[in-house]
């Protein structure tokens, strides 16, 4: 997966180090999904009263919202430790088991990418999370054992970006279900005048303002995006971010008025210029782009879609009117008979 993109997902150590470092701690300082919150409040708190575990939890929705933070968040307020894994890590069922084992009572067990768990790992999940016990098989053929092992009692926090590859029988054995949606450009902004407090940055309300509106909606790209213009502010101008300083430092890295990047525009060009306008499948496009197919359609066919820029038919992807005018390409322009796919 190419890294070029400023709003690329993937992540180098130094900035998932910064951004475990903005990280709310408690649910009050967790900006934006009210409604979320306060059905998290509820859980905590009656679960907090009967002095038992909070029930299981998944959280779903895209990339950046801030699934990792709330299960932190969940462990925090009842004052539990904080275990963290991800499904990919989980190969086989002793790696499951391993996790579970060293699990104290009251723990709180995350595990991201949920949806990527194997079959087999999954099987091993599934009475550790009703009946608190493992039940290992062990040896082969007519000499196989079944040993049940407990489990202290535990909360599990899943985070998944696809909620419909989560396998139904895990996905019913959550408690409470919830999904987390794009951010409005007040919350983002009030997410960016945080951040930027504590990284010291000398900011006023306008350029918290010019920032959230080229975020996406989503947090992780609104600190991101803070980090780059404070360092543009830094060697380019007074040090002081404004409305002004914010564009041009935004200019410079190529996230555009609308909050598309390079691979963005990239893929609503190819999808006009390289293609003429026809439907392209996501394997060609992705090629088209240099880019991994899971990549495109996780990281950036939702905010292109929900821009109203492209459309999934049935046929493939498409650009849409608004695509053309964005780009200030004239659709007279395009050569869909000549195009070949």
């Amino acid at each position: 997966m190419r890294e070029d993109g400023l709003l690329a997902t993937a992540r180098d150590p130094e900035d998932v180090q910064i951004e475990v470092g903005l990280r709310p701690r408690r649910i009050e300082e967790f900006v934006g999904q009210e409604a979320l919150k306060e059905r998290l409040s509820i859980l905590i708190e009656a679960a907090s009263a009967r002095g038992e575990t909070v029930d299981h939890i998944l959280f779903s929705g895209p990339p950046g919202l801030g699934k990792t933070s709330l299960a932190a968040i969940v462990a925090y307020e009842m004052g539990a430790a904080f275990r963290s894994t991800s499904g990919p890590a989980l190969d086989r069922p002793g790696d499951l088991a391993a996790v579970l084992t060293n699990l104290e009572a009251g723990d709180v067990l995350f595990i991201d990418e949920i949806h990527r768990l194997p079959r087999q790992v999954e099987e091993v999940l599934y009475p550790a999370m009703e009946d608190g016990e493992l039940d290992i098989v062990v040896g082969k053929g007519p000499a196989a054992q079944s040993i049940k092992i407990p489990v202290p009692d535990f909360t599990l926090v899943g985070a998944t970006t696809r909620v419909g590859r989560v396998a139904p029988p895990l996905r019913d054995r959550f408690g409470y279900v919830a999904r987390l949606d794009y951010y409005g450009a007040d919350d983002l902004a009030a997410i960016v005048a945080r951040s930027s407090k504590l990284l010291g940055c000398d900011i006023d309300d306008s350029g918290c303002a010019t920032i959230a509106r080229r975020s996406r909606g989503t947090p992780r790209i609104a600190n991101r995006l803070l980090r780059r213009v404070r360092d543009f502010a830094a060697v380019r101008a007074s040090g002081t971010i404004t409305p002004d300083v914010a564009d041009t430092a935004l200019e410079v890295f190529e996230v555009d008025h609308a909050g598309l990047d390079k691979v963005d525009r990239s893929i609503l060009e190819a999808l006009i210029v390289k293609f003429g306008g026809r439907p392209v499948g996501l394997s060609t496009l992705a090629i088209a782009v240099g880019e991994d197919p899971e990549t495109v359609e996780d990281a950036y066919e939702p905010y292109l879609i929900l821009e109203g820029l492209l459309q999934r038919t049935p046929r493939g992807r498409i650009a849409t009117q608004r695509a053309y005018v964005h780009l200030g390409i004239d659709p007279a322009d395009d050569d869909p008979q000549g195009s070949l796919i």
